[in-house]
């Protein structure tokens, strides 16, 4: 290696991506249910009180549908043109019972997540049993590249309850990593053992960094909760739901868009079908 690219990557390592908070405004939020005006009512209730124990600064306009209101996917979202919400909120299988479809988001939902920007809010079926939790005491912010990703952040922060606990969660793809290092061992000139402790050491660093970044604005700006590092590798659906049940978590925000694709995004549908009773917030 020649001294100028010894210096370029000093220079590169030493250039972290730090965190910037990001406006989150949710003035008017969107409930859509398929029930009566009284289910829905009830159902209303209990995600103004789970909204209501977060650090968002203005006061939300709700507004509701009820299953009367729409009979399509296309009505909902006329709905949404009209108002312009900056949240909607609603569960699994409109429309559909769910305990038919146990591992399906349903049409509408499938919809919502990808033809609309608005971030989606899904919760627990009031059909089913499984309770909205009362609060947002633990929220989890996950990603395969959190580095850089200061919308998901910035909306995790602010949808943590005071005194709450917000886990900032980096899971590393082991299936890629090993990939690129079974190549490598291919390369004679490349020191294997050597390549795969120092991607591995800078991969994990990264977000380790740029999480004590997020740490310290979020205690600049006076937001009051605790900031938990998760910096990990693994890759199969399990490696999160273990994450997620571990901790014990109120609420997961995960990015679900995917620029040049219609599908969602990595691992966010399977977690979003398999998660039912964990209120998930759609970006």
């Amino acid at each position: 290696m020649t001294n100028i690219d010894q210096f370029e990557s000093i220079f590169k390592k030493a250039d972290k991506a730090k965190f910037q908070l990001e406006s989150v405004d949710l003035e008017t939020v969107l409930v859509v249910s398929d029930a009566d005006e009284t289910q829905t009512e009830r159902f209303m209730a209990q995600v103004v009180d789970f909204l209501d124990t977060t650090l968002l600064e203005k006061e939300i306009q709700w507004h509701r549908i009820c299953g009367h209101e729409h009979q399509a996917v296309s009505d909902v979202i006329a709905r949404i043109e009209r108002l312009n919400p900056n949240l909607v909120c609603t569960f699994r299988n409109l429309h559909a019972p769910a305990t038919d479809y146990p591992y399906s988001l349903g049409v509408y939902l499938e919809v919502l997540s990808q033809a609309t920007d608005v971030p989606v809010l899904v919760l627990p079926s009031p059909h089913r049993r499984a309770a909205i939790p009362t609060t947002t005491g633990t929220v989890m912010a996950i990603a395969d590249h959190l580095t850089g990703d200061h919308h998901l952040v910035s909306y995790a922060a602010r949808l943590t309850t005071a005194n709450g606990r917000l886990l900032l969660t980096h899971v590393e793809d082991q299936t890629v990593f090993q990939r690129y290092i079974a190549t490598i061992g291919k390369i004679p000139t490349i020191d294997t053992d050597a390549a795969r402790e120092a991607i591995l050491e800078q991969l994990l660093k990264e977000p380790h960094d740029y999480i004590r970044s997020c740490a310290e604005v979020l205690s600049d700006a006076g937001l009051p909760i605790e900031i938990t590092e998760i910096v990990t590798v693994g890759h199969s659906l399990k490696d999160y739901q273990r994450l997620i049940s571990q901790h014990d978590v109120d609420l997961l925000v995960l990015n679900t868009k995917q620029e040049d694709q219609l599908a969602m995004h990595g691992l966010a549908y399977p977690l979003c079908v398999e998660l039912r009773d964990t209120p998930i917030l759609m970006l």
